[in-house]
């Protein structure tokens, strides 16, 4: 789930002079706008689940490698775990 504060942030600062219709509240469309993100991170997220895990067949010996390369990586994912 996305932080609404931080998105409603970032919508202010992209927008900056563009005039929102009177009729679209700014909490409205910072929901909106998260629920349209988050649909698109899920698939996203679907779909490299089922690239990483050979749609169910892994291939547990690459992901050894990745994650032996991922520990050996001090900017890797793992130093944010």
């Amino acid at each position: 789930m996305l932080d609404r504060k931080a998105v409603r942030e970032f919508l202010d600062e992209e927008l900056g002079e563009v005039e929102i219709p009177d009729d679209i509240f700014k909490e409205a469309l910072v929901e909106t706008f998260c629920k349209y993100i988050e649909d698109d991170y899920y698939e996203w997220l679907k779909d490299n689940f089922k690239s990483f895990f050979d749609y169910g067949n892994p291939d547990w010996q690459w992901i050894r490698e990745k994650i032996e390369a991922g520990e050996n990586n001090p900017h890797s994912y793992f130093s944010s775990c």
